[in-house]
């Protein structure tokens, strides 16, 4: 059950981070990267295009890692 609802909430930003680089309301590459970190989880593709753009973009990833810390529930 926990698996299916990450796979859900990972594909759901991915869905609206797509949406949002077409939108100017949604911040699109901020949804794409949550959705991607949510999917690294359960998918080993999701994790490697996260380690790529970790390497490519360092602060970017200093900063999402910053910002998952502070807004994920404790586990």
């Amino acid at each position: 059950m926990k698996r299916i609802v990450k796979l859900i909430a990972g594909w759901a930003f991915i869905v609206l981070g797509v949406a949002g680089l077409f939108l100017p309301v949604l911040p699109g590459l901020v949804f794409l990267l949550v959705g991607l970190t949510i999917l690294s989880t359960e998918h080993r593709w999701a994790r490697r295009l996260m380690i790529r753009l970790r390497r490519r973009f360092p602060k970017a990833s200093r900063e999402l890692r910053r910002f998952l810390q502070k807004y994920s529930p404790a586990a």
